[in-house]
């Protein structure tokens, strides 16, 4: 039976664990083993870059390498895919081949998620028309967003390795397929910081009913401070969660009992010198900064009525509507990198809901309202020129109609396809009325100008006035870079 032992006793006991050299010795033989074979690689952290009092002057410090074109980032992304046949990429020539067998030279060598056997061709399922002065083809199911093509930069050539969507989507927004990395709007804060101490410089909605595949890694700070994490708001309930005061605390007891905890963990910071302790005390006041700013700022409903009715938004109501108005009026605050994340996109024909003759249709069009409304009004404000959009999903969908299981299903589908899929910007520095790339005669591959996935974060780091080559984090015994040790800036895409 064991001894128990007094409160006093245990603290002094813990005190003299932390202080004797024989508890040392005893329990972090392995951790000295690392940290000389640590030292004989030369994997130490420069001593220069010394840890600030408190997280925040950190968030507020930063300057980029050069001049940027864009200061703030919207970020939407289509989780689940979607089929760039439908919307973006026409190919007449696809149609001939409706219901053919798939050529063996398509499938040789290639790995699908759910094809199986010999799946027959499957021609566009939508109508497609030039649109604009720039004559740029989209489909009826954007009539909403083929009004904005002339301000829009469209990269048809995107191309992955990953064909399943949690890693894909990791590939996109962290650089790797693999989790513990930061996000992008991590490294975009961590390297320009916030424009306002009252909000977080990344914020991230989501809409669909689902979040994401991989997680809330796709907004995580890997081994970034995590004070640079997204936060994630809701446009129905508490903007973030339990950013109210508990009943029974008015705000100045919450201010003292949140002095009370950062004192105590000035102390902590003073005895064992872990940063993570001054990101601690940085939320801890950023959290009560919130209380005050984002209720207000995620309050639409003093918005005029035509911008409710251009966006299609419901106050109250969880939406991608409702997102992308906040969206505007989160960089109007000053937040740095805005992330939307609508799921729902991945159509393999296995449902009516799934299928891309009537549920892509029925995706499209709150979403085809909502981007393009997001567009005109940051146009409007005189907020689009040093703003960047950016609008795609994780990879496309294959020319061949998916046949699960090896059969045929009642309802259209494609499969995940890695070789050419969809990406357009908007505003921030980038062409209007651009097209960049060709795929072959059935968009299966890219041809010509092909944009791989660590191209686009190099070019999207460029515009916001990063060397992606240059902005590193050292961590775990290197130095590491959101690109990884890839990507190539495509300046064609620049104004």
């Amino acid at each position: 039976m064991s001894k128990r032992i007094s409160l006093a006793d245990e603290q002094r006991y813990r005190y003299l664990q932390s202080k004797t050299r024989r508890h040392f010795l005893k329990q972090c033989t392995t951790g000295l083993g690392a940290l000389a074979l640590g030292g004989m690689m030369g994997c130490q952290k420069s001593t220069d870059l010394q840890a600030p009092s408190h997280g925040m002057e950190n968030l507020l410090r930063q300057v980029p390498h050069f001049a940027p074109k864009a200061k703030r980032i919207i970020y939407l992304h289509m989780a689940g895919a979607p089929s760039q046949l439908e919307l973006f990429d026409y190919k007449p020539e696809l149609a001939k081949l409706d219901g053919k067998d798939c050529p063996q030279s398509l499938l040789e060598g290639k790995k699908f998620a759910f094809i199986q056997g010999i799946p027959k061709m499957l021609g566009p399922q939508a109508v497609f028309r030039p649109r604009g002065e720039c004559g740029m083809m989209v489909s009826d199911n954007l009539p909403h967003f083929s009004t904005i093509v002339d301000e829009v930069s469209l990269i048809k050539t995107m191309h992955t390795d990953e064909f399943n969507h949690a890693p894909a989507q990791l590939l996109l927004q962290t650089g790797s397929p693999r989790l513990g990395r930061p996000s992008m709007g991590s490294w975009v804060t961590y390297g320009l910081g916030s424009e306002n101490e009252d909000l977080p410089g990344f914020m991230v909605l989501v809409s669909g009913g689902n979040t994401p595949d991989a997680g809330k890694s796709v907004w995580g700070s890997g081994f970034l401070p995590s004070v640079y994490q997204g936060v994630q708001c809701r446009s129905e309930g508490d903007p973030v969660l339990y950013v109210t005061n508990p009943s029974g605390m008015n705000g100045s007891l919450r201010k003292q009992t949140i002095d009370a905890i950062n004192r105590i963990n000035e102390k902590e910071y003073q005895e064992f010198g872990d940063p993570e302790t001054l990101t601690r005390i940085s939320q801890y006041e950023m959290a009560y900064r919130m209380q005050t700013s984002v209720p207000e700022v995620m309050d639409i409903k003093d918005e005029p009525a035509y911008i409710h009715e251009m966006y299609g938004t419901e106050p109250g109501k969880t939406s991608f509507a409702n997102n992308c108005l906040l969206a505007r009026r989160l960089i109007e605050k000053g937040v740095r990198f805005v992330q939307l994340f609508d799921w729902g996109w991945d159509m393999h024909g296995v449902a009516e809901r799934e299928s891309l003759d009537k549920g892509l249709t029925i995706k499209c069009k709150p979403v085809d309202q909502a981007m393009t409304a997001l567009v005109k009004d940051l146009k409007q404000r005189g907020l689009l020129d040093e703003t960047l959009v950016v609008w795609g999903g994780e990879f496309g969908r294959t020319p061949m109609q998916e046949n699960r299981g090896g059969r045929e299903w009642p309802y259209k589908g494609r499969d995940h396809h890695t070789e050419a899929f969809p990406i357009w910007m908007a505003g921030g520095g980038v062409k209007k009325g651009f097209t960049l790339g060709e795929t072959d005669e059935i968009g299966y591959y890219g041809i010509k100008d092909k944009v791989h996935v660590h191209d686009l974060q190099a070019s999207i780091l460029h515009l916001m006035g990063m060397d992606h080559e240059k902005f590193t984090y050292f961590a775990q015994g290197r130095d590491f870079r959101l690109t990884d040790v890839s990507g190539k800036v495509v300046h064609k895409l620049f104004a």
